[in-house]
């Protein structure tokens, strides 16, 4: 789980160009949005498509789930993990 929590933190840096995190900067169990890393609705839209790409995962825009998968670091690699076992 450590490895997928680690290419999550890499595709989140990648695909929002956050040139100046490092992945040991973001915390698995720290918000996404607002207080934590500080991500917004457009950032998780980019981030939605990066890791459909990577990943091969859909994410709905239609679900409710969708606010708790993108909770954190935690909560995506929760889901990954999930979804690639379905």
């Amino acid at each position: 789980m450590d490895e997928l929590k680690n290419e999550i933190k890499e595709t989140i840096i990648q695909a929002l160009q956050l040139e100046d995190i490092e992945p040991q900067n973001i915390v698995d169990s720290e918000p996404l949005f607002g207080e934590g890393l500080g991500l917004d609705s457009i950032d998780a839209l980019e981030l939605g498509v990066a890791l459909k790409k990577k990943f091969g995962i859909k994410f709905s825009a239609e679900s409710a789930d969708n606010k708790k998968h993108f909770a954190s670091v935690n909560a995506l690699a929760e889901y990954i993990s999930s979804e690639k076992n379905k």
